[in-house]
This record gives structure tokens, C-alpha cells and sequence, in this order.
């Protein structure tokens, strides 16, 4: 018996309909009775009584006496878990499924109820936290992105997504600029070692990543590394990491290497899942393909060491990379526990790693991860006894997240929200931006981006306003082309805080701008279904431009055909320009305004 429980004997238990009890758990105590819980923490599983109110855990026990009132769940022959953690997903819309709305879904209905999300720009996380609020979602944390200069990460993405540091000093001033926006962790993209097909010229020294881990944790927020190299790994762990993002996959580590990573108390998110060559969608028709034979080597050395890690007491955590290739959001968190186990771990060690040590390496412990008295109430029903059988995890019965049943048996349907692919639509005021501020914030109110092309080899672009003859300010771009086909410099002005919230411009003919550069220009309208552009010439002298949206084309993406443009669902506002490799750009633009 916990201690502080009554003893009693239940008899003649009633079972009320599980799909009253969303709306109504908030001021009534409702009752999982007859489970067989594993708590969490590797104990024995045991049969028990659970009882929530509003969002917390407010008793568990075999004894736990049912007050009178509580709407009560049979849940005799289900078992009992803390809901799962995934700390390493990207809802991107390159996914499956490719919608924020329904990637909250799908892990809902995977028992998934807390992850880490690493791509967004920290300009999104207000409007995405209010967005979450509307949907059944698991609890998002939102990763700040850190990279080096040219590194992983920073290679397709501007400033305003990934910030480039290369010295403790500009480590500190980045955790010192993300203050505004409170992330929930950070991401340091530490290895620029290319999985072996490029060489390794950007990675993070350890002086760096240790000024960075420093400062972040005086903000309270848990750092994670892109890591996959060994000697990557030891540096991770001198450099005060929380824990590693992926797996170790190059090489096999040693035992000295094994003992340096347990004392330095970092963990491990392996993300096997991202990496399984015997996944649909990665297994390759021939087997002696070296590029699959590599990838099968890897995977080898990422198991061994996930096995060699854990025996020497290293927190194993669990994280998917889902929303990259063949890794889909919800069913690859529950591929992860079957692969720990292929890796060497029991089930109950693999359910551990899923719920306490992925809530301890996030420093949320103390709220959840584990069945006890005062947690929260994130829970899932399974159809089996996964400590024995870890296939088992895919038996979902029913979910609960907040103390809300919001998916399986008896569960109400989903809201509208998450059937929607994005959000409603909103208008905004036809000026777009006029360049007056001096902070980098559009007339909307909209932090601007850079929107250069990606890869190692980046064309450099620098934008800033500048004084126009005659008065007021412009925005000015200036650019050296990367050595490469299709080199590219650009600037977007996003039309709603961090592109969440799209724009409905039917009440508009076109876009006015003033510009002046030399020789040809794209001008594209981006939104959640695709993007249109058009072409402008434009001459050193400044000239206004009136293009009307009848004259933009759909943009073709990844080999697909473009979107017809229906005026709904817009974003951004872009402008720039390619030339030869090598070359330079430059373009002055004023006065956006829809007409």
C-alpha cells in the first residue's frame, strides 16, 4: 500500500461512458479503476486505482478508496503508462501528416503526450502556442535552433530561424537575444560531420558549446545536441550538454569513451527510428547498395552503443527526428521503444526511457513522466502488457492529456481545429512595410527574413535600411553569389507574426512596390499551399512597380506542379534575385502595399 492511502474493498464498480468525461474532468474526480499501472519509474507493474482531478494525478494506489461522485472507468485488463515524450520531432510540412493540426493529432492517438519540436522560428512560438491551445495536442516545447556559419541547420535557414555563433561571446549574446521569446530548450546543431558525405568543416568548438550549455541553464532551459560522431559525443560532454538529439553512429566507442560520457551525467535521445534501413520507405531493393549497406553499418553502431551507454548508467531518453524521411509523426515514437529494445534493453527499460528519463532530461520530472500523487494527468490506456511485449505500445486504448480524455474509446471527436490544415484567415492593412523602423520589424509589425539559398557554400546577402533621396528610409540588399547553379539572394516580409496565421488578400487587386537595382528580379507571394512569383526588371534609378496577381505563376515544388492562385492563404511577401555564380546583387525596395 502507498503510504497515505486508505484501504478499501471495492465492490459493484460502475462504469459511466469514458466520452462524458472531457468536457467534465475539469470539477469532477474521475476514477481509472482495475489497471495494471506502470508507473513509470521500473517498478513491478501492479493492479490500482488512479484518481484525477481537473489536470493532475490526486491519488494512485491498489487501495485507493473511490469518492462518491467520481465518474469511474473500468479499465480491468488495460494497462495504466505515463504518457510518452518524443524529444525530437520537426512539424515541418515536408512530414507525414504535413499539417500542424494534424500532427497534434497523431500524437495524441499515439499516447504521445509531450514533445520537443526543433523547427520553428522563435518568431512563431506565440502565435503556435495560442494555436495549440485550440487543438487535442500533446504539450509542445519549442526548441531555439543554434547552429555555426555554414553548419547543420544554419544551411538552408536565415538568422531568424537558426542563429550562427562561432565564439563563447556570441553564445552568450544569442541566449541573451532569445530572452523575448522564451524557448523551451535549445538546439545546438554541434557536428558538422555530414553522416560521412561531406567533410567536416563547421562544427562547434567546445569552448563555445560550453559558454552556450552555461548560459542556457541559468535560463532555466535543458540544452540537446546534434551529435551522430563519437569524438562529437565526448565533446557534447565536456561542453555541459543535457543530452545528445541523436545517436552515436560512426564508429563503435570504446570503453574509456563509455566511462567519459557516464561521468559527465549527459543523456541520450538516439532517434533510431530516423535512422532504421529496414523501415518502409528506407529498406533498399538492393542489398548490396553501398549507400544502404553504409546506412545498415550505422545503424549497427547506433544500437551497439545505445546498449553500451545504457549499462553504464547513462540517462536513455527517447527521440524520433519524425518529420524528416520516412518517419512519421506519432507511430515512429512507439517505433523508437521497439528499436531500444532491438538495441538491448528490456520493455520495461524502454517505457522508462519513453516517460521518467525523457521528463528528467527536460527538467519536467517534477510535473510529469511518472503515475504518482500530485503529477499530471497525461496517461494512456493500452490493450496489453507492453513490459512484456513492447509491440504492445501500439494497442492504444484511450489517451488522456491534462486530465482530458481526448482520443481512443469513448473519446469525443476531434475539434474542427485539428481537421483544418491551418489556421482561419485574417486580413491585414495593404501597407505590408515602408522600411521606417529601425529594428528589422516590418510595418506589420513582422520580423523580415533573409531568404538566400541554402547549402555549405551560401551566397552572402546583408539587408538593412538605408536613407532614401528625398526622405525616409528603404530597405536595402546586397549580395555575393554563392559558386554554384541557381545562386540566390532574397528578403520575405512575413504578413502575420512568424507566417503562423495566413493572409486572405481577395479583397486586393495586386502589389505595388518601389525599386531599383539593375537588370531582372522575382517577386513572390508565399502561403501554406504553395507560391507564386512573377518577374520585374528594375533600373538604378527608383521606379514603382504595379503588379496585378492575374500575373503570377505557380511556383513548382519538388518536381510537383504549382497550385492555381486563389488569393487565400498567403504569407509572405518576397523579393530578390539570382546571377551568375560569383557575381553581385543589389536591390533597394520601398513602400509594400497591397492595392
Amino acid at each position: 500500500m502507498r503510504k497515505g492511502l486508505i484501504a478499501v474493498v471495492l465492490t459493484g464498480v460502475i462504469t459511466f461512458p469514458a466520452g462524458n468525461l472531457a468536457a467534465k474532468s475539469g470539477d469532477t474526480t474521475v476514477a481509472l479503476v482495475g489497471a495494471t499501472v506502470f508507473d513509470g519509474t521500473g517498478a513491478a507493474p501492479m493492479v490500482e486505482t488512479v484518481l484525477i482531478k481537473g489536470d493532475r494525478i490526486v491519488a494512485a494506489g491498489p487501495d485507493v478508496k473511490v469518492p462518491r461522485g467520481a465518474k469511474v472507468v473500468n479499465a480491468k485488463g488495460k494497462a495504466l503508462l505515463p504518457g510518452f515524450f518524443d524529444l525530437h520531432t520537426h512539424w515541418t510540412p515536408a512530414g507525414e501528416p504535413a499539417a500542424t493540426p494534424k500532427i497534434a493529432a497523431a500524437y495524441a492517438k499515439a499516447g504521445v503526450t509531450t514533445v520537443n519540436d526543433f523547427h520553428e522560428q522563435p518568431e512563431s512560438y506565440a502565435p503556435r502556442r495560442a494555436w495549440l491551445k485550440t487543438l487535442v495536442a500533446p504539450h509542445v516545447n519549442f526548441a531555439a535552433r543554434i547552429s555555426t556559419p555554414g553548419g547543420h541547420g544554419a544551411d538552408w535557414a536565415d538568422q531568424a530561424t537558426t542563429i550562427w555563433i562561432n565564439t563563447p561571446e556570441a553564445a552568450k549574446a544569442a541566449i541573451k537575444g532569445l530572452e523575448a521569446y522564451q524557448p523551451d530548450l535549445i538546439k545546438a546543431f554541434t557536428d558538422g560531420w555530414r553522416y560521412g558525405m561531406s567533410p567536416d568543416n563547421t562544427s562547434m568548438d567546445e569552448w563555445t558549446l560550453k559558454a552556450l550549455s552555461d548560459a542556457a541553464h541559468a535560463h532555466g532551459w535543458p540544452v540537446l545536441t546534434h551529435t551522430v560522431a563519437v569524438e562529437r559525443g565526448l565533446v557534447a560532454a565536456r561542453g555541459h550538454v543535457d543530452s545528445l538529439a541523436h545517436g552515436l553512429q560512426d564508429r563503435p566507442l570504446t570503453p574509456e569513451e563509455v566511462k567519459v560520457i557516464a561521468a559527465s551525467g549527459m543523456g541520450m535521445a538516439p532517434t533510431l527510428a530516423v535512422y532504421d534501413p529496414y523501415k518502409p520507405g528506407r529498406r533498399s531493393d538492393d542489398p548490396e547498395d553501398p549507400r544502404y549497406k553504409q546506412s545498415v553499418a550505422r545503424f549497427g553502431n547506433a544500437l551497439h552503443n545505445v546498449k553500451a551507454l545504457f549499462d553504464a548508467g547513462v540517462p536513455i531518453a527517447l527521440g524520433t527526428d519524425a518529420g524528416m524521411f520516412a518517419t512519421p509523426h506519432g507511430t515512429s515514437t512507439l517505433h523508437e521503444m521497439e528499436l531500444l529494445v532491438k538495441a538491448g534493453l528490456t520493455p520495461s527499460q524502454a517505457l522508462v526511457a519513453g516517460t521518467r528519463t525523457s521528463a528528467r532530461i527536460m527538467r519536467l520530472d517534477q510535473d510529469r513522466g511518472t503515475i504518482a500523487k500530485g503529477k499530471r494527468a497525461d496517461l494512456v490506456l493500452i490493450s496489453g502488457k507492453p513490459w512484456i511485449d513492447i509491440t504492445d505500445v501500439y494497442k492504444t486504448y484511450q489517451v488522456y492529456i491534462d486530465g482530458k480524455l481526448v482520443s481512443g474509446q469513448g473519446a469525443p471527436p476531434l475539434p474542427a481545429a485539428n481537421k483544418a490544415d491551418w489556421l482561419p484567415s485574417v486580413t491585414v492593412p495593404a501597407l505590408v512595410d515602408d522600411f521606417e523602423r529601425m529594428d528589422r520589424r516590418s510595418t506589420l509589425d513582422t520580423l523580415r527574413l533573409e531568404t538566400g539559398d541554402g547549402g555549405m557554400d551560401r551566397t552572402v546577402e546583408i539587408t538593412q535600411t538605408v536613407p532614401r533621396e528625398g526622405g525616409g528610409r528603404a530597405l536595402s540588399l546586397s549580395a555575393r553569389m554563392a559558386v554554384k547553379e541557381g545562386a540566390y539572394a532574397g528578403f520575405a516580409v512575413p504578413l502575420t507574426r512568424g507566417s503562423v496565421t495566413p493572409v486572405d488578400l481577395r479583397g486586393y487587386k495586386g502589389l505595388r512596390f518601389d525599386i531599383r537595382g539593375e537588370g531582372e528580379y522575382l517577386v513572390r507571394l508565399n502561403g501554406v499551399a504553395g507560391s507564386w512569383e512573377a518577374r520585374v526588371t528594375a533600373k538604378p534609378g527608383w521606379t514603382t512597380v504595379e503588379l496585378p496577381f492575374t500575373a503570377l505563376s505557380p511556383v513548382a515544388r519538388r518536381g510537383k506542379e504549382g497550385a492555381a492562385y486563389t488569393g487565400d492563404g498567403l504569407t509572405q511577401v518576397e523579393i530578390g534575385g539570382s546571377r551568375a555564380a560569383g557575381q553581385r546583387l543589389w536591390l533597394q525596395a520601398d513602400n509594400i502595399r497591397f492595392y
